[in-house]
């Protein structure tokens, strides 16, 4: 009688569960699956914050520019309005003021065709993408290999699927509704499996022929070092569309993904709290013949808040850095009576979105020394462009800040950050970039070969203007690989040093390959613990030069570093 009674209950629970969720299937079909798909998005949200899966079943599932969500967003680290003026975007899955929804894939190919913003996540809650392939029929980075060279004269064969045309000694590539001629371009080498930023194998080029076959021939009017088998990467300049977009969004998640082409910019979170990286498998698909993944950077965090974890992932294949995670530096352009200011984007590739809200700590910061003079809450804030904003503060500023050059941070929107257990190889860059003034955790992951530092902290105000300082940071139990030098740099961009930037950082039990001296660098810091690391690789290694501190305090180390401390 008792285990009756146990399995009706069990029989009742299970009810209980299922009965709680709606599930929508979306069939595969031949022709072009975004309507469907965005029709299956618009059923979930009839059912009014519900927990709604839609279900895919495996195939393929064609996504078209034409017939893709337009709207307009602006989004971080993109381009400029000199470079984009309309910042429409073109979206395959648009999901907007929705909650408990879950897309899975069920292990389905998701193929955009043109130009795309694959997905956007605005304004919603608890929403999961899982089990799905993401590809481009017609990536936009393009790829030709060398070879036959001399040393005037160069054989190059072009990816059987990429589209071209010959004209005026230089290459035109053709997509579905987009083309480029020139660009930017990088070299992958298969055989040490490192990627480099180069010059355009059409420079100095006297004559271009196409020989058929998909393969051209040039000729220079110099002497040109090309190896066969290398692979050139070529790619537009302009970032007018996202892989992803997470906007003013809470508790997302993206697990067990093939991310295979992460179009125009990578996957970008703004403005967002709690979002989960997990099983993500960002480089190119195996059998493609492709060597990039990434059209720039993989994962983009700009303003965002609570926790973010991104971890048991690959990072192969990138035009830029796998990982940033930042905030953004407004610069103060005017004070007006009483408690308000106006604060301008100065990146021209940073500008247009929301990045205050009532009920925000802001912090003043002198641009040159990265010091805070002045913390502030927010009032009110009034869009004047896209450019400007006025803030209402809940005080008077102190008279001495219109006499510096000043910018502001929004303090209230920085996370903590988890890291773990993730590859990087295969960028032209750095592996890690992170600037946040929480708690920041990066531990066993691998770097392979990133031909600039594996992990970088900076924070400035008159570059890129991606704030902030760096208050608790632990970099422990990773194998860093042959990677450029120092590995580890820690390097606050102020330029008239007044004093500590960063403080509260642990690099321990870090295992270094070397194939430069340096290892670890870090200046202006305070507070660093270095400890437990293995060194090897180039010998001899000697710790005196494999780590470098420059004004630095309260160092806790295993051995007296090279450099100046004070």
């Amino acid at each position: 009688m008792y285990r009756i009674i146990i399995f009706f209950l069990f029989q009742v629970s299970v009810f209980s569960i299922l009965s709680a969720q709606e599930t929508i299937y979306v069939k595969t079909q031949p022709g072009d699956a975004t309507p469907r798909l965005q029709n299956a998005i618009e059923q979930a949200r009839h059912f009014k914050g519900k927990k709604v899966v839609i279900q895919l079943e495996q195939g393929n599932y064609d996504l078209y520019r034409n017939s893709s969500s337009k709207q307009v967003y602006f989004i971080s680290n993109t381009a400029s309005k000199e470079e984009n003026p309309d910042p429409t975007k073109h979206i395959g899955l648009w999901i907007k003021d929705m909650k408990n929804l879950i897309i899975d894939g069920g292990g389905a190919h998701l193929i955009t065709h043109g130009e795309m913003t694959s997905f956007v996540i605005d304004k919603s809650e608890n929403i999961t993408l899982r089990n799905f392939t993401l590809k481009a029929a017609d990536p936009s980075v393009t790829e030709m290999k060398v070879i036959d060279t001399t040393a005037y004269t160069a054989t190059f064969r072009i990816h059987p699927k990429d589209r071209y045309e010959i004209a005026d000694k230089q290459i035109k590539w053709i997509g579905t509704e987009w083309s480029f001629t020139g660009g930017i371009a990088q070299t992958f080498n298969l055989y040490t499996n490192i990627t480099n930023r180069c010059n355009l194998p059409t420079d100095h080029v006297v004559s271009l022929t196409d020989i058929g076959n998909h393969q051209i021939h040039a000729t220079y009017d110099k002497k040109v070092t090309l190896y066969p088998g290398e692979i050139f990467q070529m790619r537009d300049a302009i970032r007018d569309e996202a892989c992803g977009f997470i906007h003013l969004s809470k508790n997302i998640t993206l697990e067990h993904l093939n991310l295979h082409f992460l179009g125009n910019f990578g996957i970008v979170g703004q403005y967002s709290e709690n979002l989960t990286y997990k099983y993500l498998n960002c480089e190119p698909e195996y059998g493609s013949g492709r060597t990039c993944a990434g059209f720039a950077d993989f994962v983009q965090m700009s303003g965002c808040k609570g926790k973010i974890h991104i971890i048991n992932s690959r990072f192969e294949g990138a035009q830029d850095d796998p990982i940033n995670v930042h905030g953004t530096h407004l610069k103060v352009i005017a004070y007006e009576p009483g408690n308000k200011i106006v604060v301008r984007f100065m990146h021209p590739q940073s500008y247009g979105f929301e990045a205050f809200f009532p009920g925000d700590e802001v912090e003043f910061t002198e641009i040159h020394s990265l010091q805070c003079l002045h913390k502030a809450s927010v009032l009110k804030v009034e869009r004047v462009n896209d450019y400007d904003c006025k803030l209402t503060l809940n005080g008077s500023v102190p008279s001495i800040l219109p006499q510096q050059e000043v910018v502001i941070e929004n303090i209230t929107w920085t996370p903590e950050v988890e890291i773990r257990n993730n590859y990087f190889a295969r960028t032209p860059t750095r592996g890690i970039l992170v600037t946040t003034r929480r708690k920041v955790i990066i531990e066993n992951n691998v770097f392979y070969r990133t031909p600039m530092s594996a992990i970088a902290v900076s924070n400035d105000a008159r570059s890129w203007y991606e704030s902030g300082p760096v208050y608790d940071l632990t970099i422990r139990n990773n194998h860093f690989i042959e990677c450029g030098s120092p590995v580890i740099n820690i390097a606050p961009e102020n330029n008239r040093p007044n004093g500590t930037v960063h403080k509260g950082i642990r690099i321990e039990n870090n295992r270094f390959t070397l194939k430069d001296k340096q290892a670890i660098y870090a200046r202006w810091t305070d507070n660093i613990r270095i400890s437990g690391n293995y060194f090897d690789g180039i010998l001899p290694v000697s710790k005196k030069e494999s780590v470098l501190l420059e004004h630095c305090t309260n160092v806790d180390s295993e051995y007296f570093p090279q450099g100046l401390l004070s």
